[in-house]
């Protein structure tokens, strides 16, 4: 399991198991809260965190000329 941990204050610390459904990133277009399942993401086998990030559709489909792309990574 993995799991993300943030220490809120000296006497509180929250713990929170990662899985398909609680990933989100910003749209680095538009700000936009985007879901993100992280085996989509790294289906390629480069794993990168910090230089990886994700379109929301509305603006992967600007990227792309009005084309559906069917893929929201960047």
């Amino acid at each position: 399991m993995f799991y993300v941990k943030e220490q809120l204050n000296d006497a509180m610390e929250v713990s929170i198991e990662i899985d398909d459904e609680n990933v989100f990133c910003r749209c680095p277009h538009c700000g936009s809260e985007v879901q993100v399942d992280l085996a989509d993401v790294f289906d390629d086998g480069e794993i990168d965190l910090f230089g990886t990030s994700v379109l929301c559709g509305s603006c992967s489909k600007k990227l792309m000329g009005g084309k559906d792309s069917g893929c929201e990574q960047v």
